[in-house]
């Protein structure tokens, strides 16, 4: 049985992440020891009234058959999911049919229920960011934002976006058990993007998890004009990391997501798995 388990929500309406990228996903998680529950959302598309609109357009039907291609689009990522899965990794999968706008708030709480949970990501598929700022400010567990481009391997080499606050520290806490043993862990720390407490904070950090016998490097950057999100995942890139850790920073109230420049920056452009903690 895996140490732990991560669960993965797959939308279907309006419509499903690409094939690419869940297959990248799923490959991604087993590569970190994990079993996988896997859950596909149907939608359920209430009745609207329309009194001027049904003489110009059929509204039920094309509901109807919006939800029809949903729940076809579930079956289909059932035999996907099924086939692509190594027969030893043997994912479960569960499907469930939501009304229209549920899938969110269901997903961050089947979420709790589990380790972690893992997102195929692309920036391009309508409502991906909602879903990842649902699980990441509702779930309560660290999420994994997993691009198309992802290699299939261990993790043995993380990074951690620090800037002593509390968020970052749950991303480290969160991320150091995914690192491979003998693994290492570069602290990145941008320098001019904000007011730091000190001058020595990576520093700092790389000493501590040394003296948990993790292999650290501390990593001073300066934006030179890029955004943050570009010089933090230019720096990962660079060092040859599988894992990005980072705060999921910013507030959620209701359903209005306010998302901080970091971690908004970083999935506009997502280029490496990154693990997002709030």
């Amino acid at each position: 049985m895996p140490d732990r388990i991560a669960y993965m929500p797959l939308n279907t309406y309006p419509e499903a992440a690409s094939d690419q990228v869940i297959l990248a996903a799923i490959q991604y998680t087993a590569a970190l020891g994990c079993g996988l529950q896997v859950t596909t959302f149907a939608v359920d598309i209430p009745p609207v009234a329309s009194p001027i609109g049904g003489f110009l357009i059929n509204v039920d039907g094309m509901a109807r058959a919006a939800e029809d291609r949903s729940t076809a689009e579930c079956e289909r990522l059932r035999a996907f999911v099924e086939s692509a899965a190594d027969p030893e990794f043997s994912p479960r999968i569960n499907s469930r049919r939501l009304v229209l706008g549920g899938a969110l708030d269901a997903a961050a709480a089947e979420a709790r229920y589990f380790d972690l949970a893992v997102l195929p990501w692309a920036a391009e598929t309508v409502l991906a960011e909602d879903m990842a700022q649902s699980l990441v400010f509702g779930a309560g567990v660290p999420v994994i934002l997993v691009p198309p481009s992802t290699p299939a391997r261990p993790v043995d080499h993380i990074a951690i976006a620090w800037d002593e606050s509390r968020v970052a520290a749950r991303a480290l806490c969160d991320a150091l058990p995914l690192l491979s043993k003998g693994g290492r862990v570069s602290v990145l720390t941008v320098r001019d993007e904000k007011s730091l407490s000190s001058s020595g904070i990576a520093q700092a950090l790389a000493a501590s998890l040394g003296q948990r016998g993790y292999m650290a490097e501390a990593v001073d950057l300066t934006l030179n004009g890029k955004t943050i999100g570009e010089a933090l995942q230019d720096a990962a890139l660079a060092k040859g990391v599988q894992l990005l850790a980072m705060g999921g920073f910013g507030h959620s109230r209701l359903r209005d997501f306010v998302l901080g420049g970091a971690t908004k920056g970083v999935l506009g452009d997502l280029r490496i798995p990154t693990l997002l903690s709030h």
